[in-house]
């Protein structure tokens, strides 16, 4: 099952005061970008963040899983708590790269 519109309509929107959010299809499921950073992968309504330390702490009660098969196990961001989303999220841009530029 891949996700609704209007999950990832709600993820993004509750993403938004942290600066420009946007998702990208990706055979079925999709990439949320927040100012270009890729912080969350959604599969079958459930948001994944990927498991690095500068989070562990935040994500200690957070339930686990894979969004795809051969995929590394993740983080499953909760989101009835929208400061602490916002909170793990903006850590997460702070510690994570750019996207590597495509040679032409």
């Amino acid at each position: 099952m891949s996700c609704t519109a209007d999950f990832i309509e709600f993820v993004c929107t509750t993403l938004t005061p942290l600066g420009d959010v946007r998702s990208r299809k990706m055979m079925g499921d999709y990439v949320i970008y927040v100012n270009e950073k890729s912080v969350i992968t959604a599969c079958d309504n459930i948001a994944y963040v990927k498991k690095l330390p500068c989070i562990a702490d935040l994500m200690t009660d957070a339930e686990c899983g894979c969004p795809y098969e051969g995929a590394k196990e993740a983080y499953i961001l909760d989101f009835t708590d929208t400061r602490k989303v916002r909170k793990v999220i903006g850590i997460l841009w702070d510690n994570l790269p750019f996207p590597k530029l495509k040679k032409t």
